[in-house]
């Protein structure tokens, strides 16, 4: 499978006149978890060192996308700048990172066509991830685009595993022939007749898990922020469903499951995990190898 599978008909081209998308890397200090977070060392370098590296690959994949860390702390912000990165300090009562992707981009003084929400301690985000979201969304009439993998019967064994003992976490999404969300869930979806039938005629099972990346429409970022809860977003707990509740068109990008598999880092287990997928499958971005 090829890193991304864009929808049909998408094109990558760009007019030369629009302005620069925005990736914007939320990034706080005060995690309860893991304070300090951004600044923590992975195998000899910075958290934020490292979706910093990510989020200007898939840039410059694109073209004409600008990178911004956008945090509440001048220890991260002295680090991005020492990055070279651009940063910009939003208010500290600030709860989201999506929240804190919409203070950057409503303060451009062009509003950025698409913005792309890196949250800041996903150091195995793909690049490529990244630059298919915003081809999708420049060439398709949709609100948001984000990643799905689908998954082979072992990663859903695995899953279904994984949710016994901890039912919230990982997402599953339904979509519709045109590359549409047609749901997500923290259940698996959808539910499987005649699965022994299924496992017998071909490797890949009918489930797609959702990866927690976002590529908005400016105006449906601020839409998503001007709106309050919906209802079935409570229950899951999935911020994406407020939009399908609100009638928004959610595109899914296929890609290929990545090599590190890991979500994020959220606890001091998780740097050590990290490091480890690291040791054996060596640094995910190109310039680090």
């Amino acid at each position: 499978m090829p890193d991304a599978i864009l929808p049909a008909g998408v094109r990558s081209d760009l007019p030369p006149d629009l302005p620069p998308d925005l990736i914007v890397i939320p990034a706080r200090y005060g995690s309860t978890r893991l304070p300090g977070k951004p600044l923590i060392e992975i195998a000899g370098r910075s958290l934020l060192s490292r979706v910093v590296a990510i989020a200007r690959e898939g840039a410059a994949r694109v073209g004409n996308a600008d990178v911004v860390v956008a945090t509440d702390d001048p220890r991260i912000a002295d680090h991005a700048r020492d990055l070279g990165c651009e940063v910009v300090m939003t208010d500290t009562v600030i709860s989201s990172g999506s929240g804190r992707a919409w203070a950057v981009a409503r303060g451009r003084s062009v509003p950025p066509p698409i913005v792309v929400n890196l949250q800041g301690d996903a150091p195995f985000a793909a690049p490529s991830m990244i630059a298919a979201l915003i081809h999708a969304l420049r060439a398709a009439d949709c609100a948001v685009a984000t990643p799905v993998v689908r998954l082979d019967w072992a990663a859903l064994d695995a899953l279904r595993r994984h949710k016994l003992a901890s039912p919230f976490s990982g997402t599953t999404c339904v979509r519709g022939a045109d590359d549409r969300a047609l749901w997500f869930s923290k259940t698996v979806i959808p539910a499987i007749r005649g699965e022994a039938a299924l496992r017998a005629s071909g490797d890949l099972s009918p489930v797609y898990r959702h990866i927690g990346l976002y590529a908005y429409r400016y105006a449906a970022l601020r839409r998503f922020e001007e709106t309050t809860p919906t209802p079935y977003e409570v229950l899951e707990g999935l911020e994406q469903l407020r939009f399908l509740e609100s009638g928004a068109d959610i595109l899914t990008v296929e890609v290929a499951p990545p090599r590190h598999a890991m979500s994020g880092i959220d606890m001091p287990e998780d740097v050590a995990m990290a490091e480890a997928l690291i040791a054996e499958h060596g640094e995910p971005h190109l310039a680090w190898t």
